[in-house]
């Protein structure tokens, strides 16, 4: 451990500037005018596998965005770590509400903001500088296989035709993945499970065109006060999703597994303070550790429709828009779900609207296993490194790729995320402690060498 402490102190203005040159490329994959902008991080990222000693290393074109590949394989006999990160970033508006430039890194008080400082720039670049340490001090105890990414963050539309044509470069003993979160530095935990996802857009029109709202006000249905009716249908008064079928599938927790969730550190009033909220809100009989971690959600992400410039126009819209995400658990299926909320949707559409309803991208729910050797080497990573063992919580987000790996390549995953839950992921001001980066860097080398230790 101390050589590795040593290594970091020694080189940690490096590893802090590199990280900044990779945060100020705006690698948003959503908009195409970044698409430049994308593939000069692609490009950026293999430059650095290659300076940290990989091998391989290539920017593999999709019908998309590249993935990037390096691997350095030491030993056929040793075990083999997939190392996978995604480069691109969700896009940062409202850029009014960051305080600083969202691509030009700004340190304040030990934390790094920036899009992308979290998720996922920063913490699969730890991984680049473990490898880089455990190559420079000839610590390297297993293959190590990159696979970095540029369409996460709108789906990884690519990357499961990239896996399946790739499944013997690609094959190795598990996947370990630095894309979530952990309670706290005080409280190191370790995620074993993942929500899926169901992603929708709906389009509610009425009129053919926009409208006078006083000449046609009140004889002509609002597109705009129709779908915002229907949104709020799909909520009962004990906030339980109102869609025929959609429970049918949900795996409920044994009261064994409620007391160990429920046991991890949470401070109710922190967190409503955190969010400058006066109270909780959720499906009624849950707490909020079940709720954001083991129950199904439904959230509108986004809802816009007629006038929303400066001044007033008094407009009856022709459309009204919504963006719907819908986050799924053992054992749901995003397929069903999108096709049982499209149903329902077009279903309870009065007959003075018309409904449009598309699916976007989904991903499917997955739980990781505790009693793995890869689990084992990443809790004793854990530690070694903070002096503690980590407690093992339910991920409220989703990383599709995590069913993924496990049906095409076989393999299992260990999410082994230094992010905070505060981190502002997806949100304006996104940030990163710079804490937590070295010490996802003096952590990763050492579950490298518990995973060789115990696969001997």
């Amino acid at each position: 451990m101390e050589e590795i402490k040593k290594y970091v102190a020694e080189h940690k203005e490096r590893f802090l500037e590199e990280l900044f040159e990779l945060l100020r490329f705006p690698s948003v994959s959503a908009d195409p005018k970044f698409k430049d902008d994308v593939l000069k991080t692609a490009d950026f990222v293999a430059k650095k596998l290659v300076e940290a000693g990989a091998d391989k290393v290539e920017v593999c074109p999709t019908a998309g965005y590249p993935i990037v590949y390096g691997e350095k394989i030491v030993d056929a006999a040793l075990p083999t770590v997939l190392i996978y990160g995604h480069y691109d970033v969700q896009p940062a508006d409202p850029l009014e509400l960051w305080h600083t430039p969202p691509f030009e890194p700004t340190v304040r008080d030990g934390k790094i903001y920036a899009r992308g400082a979290c998720d996922d720039k920063g913490q699969f670049y730890m991984h680049v500088k473990a490898f880089e340490l455990m190559m420079k001090t000839n610590t390297l105890s297993c293959n190590v296989k990159f696979m970095i990414e540029g369409e996460e963050e709108v789906g990884s539309a690519n990357l499961g035709i990239f896996v399946k044509e790739n499944a013997e470069r690609l094959k190795a003993d598990v996947v370990l993945i630095s894309d979530t979160s952990m309670i706290s530095m005080e409280n190191p935990s370790i995620e074993t499970g993942l929500r899926g996802l169901a992603y929708m857009e709906v389009e509610v029109t009425g009129p053919n065109r926009d409208l006078h709202s006083g000449v046609y006000g009140g004889a002509v249905a609002n597109p705009a006060t129709i779908l915002c009716k229907m949104i709020a249908s799909l909520h009962d008064e004990n906030n339980h999703i109102t869609i025929p079928e959609f429970y049918n599938n949900v795996v409920e927790l044994s009261d064994g597994e409620k007391k160990a969730l429920n046991s991890a550190p949470f401070d109710l009033e922190d967190y409503k303070k955190d969010l400058d909220i006066d109270a909780e809100w959720g499906e009624k009989g849950y707490s909020t550790l079940e709720r954001t971690g083991t129950r199904p959600t439904l959230e509108v992400n986004g809802i816009w429709s007629g006038y929303i410039g400066e001044g007033a126009k008094t407009v009856l819209p022709s459309k009204a828009n919504a963006k719907i995400s819908m986050r799924l658990v053992p054992n749901q299926s995003s397929d069903e779900i999108s096709e049982i909320f499209t149903k329902h949707f077009v279903k309870i559409a009065p007959a003075y609207v018309k409904v449009k309803v598309t699916a976007h991208h989904g991903g499917e729910p997955v739980v990781t296993p505790t009693d793995s050797i890869a689990y084992k080497a990443a809790e004793q990573a854990i530690e070694d490194s903070f002096g503690k063992k980590p407690i093992p919580t339910r991920g409220g987000g989703s990383i599709p790729i995590v069913a993924l790996f496990e049906d095409v390549l076989g393999i299992k995953s260990v999410l082994f995320g230094f992010g905070l839950d505060s981190d502002a992921l997806h949100s304006p001001n996104e940030k990163y402690d710079i804490y937590n980066y070295y010490k996802g860097i003096e952590t990763l080398p050492l579950f490298h060498r518990y995973f060789a230790k115990l696969n001997q």
